[in-house]
């Protein structure tokens, strides 16, 4: 049986809050808030080009999926995260790609899709808070590759999610990555 830290066990407790929150809302507000995210899609910092991550909505997380066709039609490549050893990795999503499981129950491209590096990573999360520290699911998957992209060049961390998830304090860790910003439906808040 694991011991959790104090602080993991502080974090568990956001974690819970927040996702309550995000579950309390209706099927119709997490669909319009999710069509909101798209209409920000000019806020972001993207630079020109960036090939951008996405990832496939589980449970009630907040739905990326127009914010992404939105940034595909303005140019940029994208991909989704598939769960892989040592970190996750990152296929490239063309419309009408095979879609297979990729871990964590979600979905990617099968393994034809091409392997890239991205550019800018925009993450589901349980909670965030004003300084830009998330939580997460508890499984470390975006933190370990956070960690091994930073090590290849610049990267932009971007949360989604649902204004309701933000949190007053994230409890860090000292494997915790913060983000660059967060992008809520009520438009996008920088951290930098």
């Amino acid at each position: 049986m694991t011991v959790l830290s104090p602080l993991a066990l502080e974090k568990d407790v956001f974690r819970k809050m927040a996702l309550a929150r995000r579950k309390a809302l209706s099927d119709v507000e997490r669909i319009e808030k999710s069509l909101a995210l798209a209409e920000h899609a000019e806020s972001l910092p993207l630079p020109e080009g960036a090939v951008v991550a996405g990832f496939w909505p589980i449970r009630e997380e907040i739905d990326p999926r127009p914010l992404l066709d939105c940034l595909r039609r303005r140019g940029h490549t994208l991909c989704l995260p598939v769960v892989a050893d040592p970190h996750l990795i990152f296929r490239k999503l063309d419309r009408g790609a095979e879609m297979a499981p990729a871990g964590f129950g979600t979905m990617g491209p099968g393994p034809a899709a091409e392997v890239l590096r991205p550019d800018v990573l925009l993450m589901p999360l349980a909670g965030f808070d004003k300084s830009g520290n998330r939580i997460g699911y508890g499984k470390g998957h975006y933190d370990t590759a956070i960690t091994a992209l930073q090590q290849t060049g610049p990267l932009l961390c971007i949360g989604l999610a649902f204004d309701v998830q933000e949190v007053d304090r994230v409890p860090t860790e000292a494997h915790d990555k913060p983000l660059n910003g967060i992008l809520t439906e009520q438009g996008y808040r920088s951290f930098v």
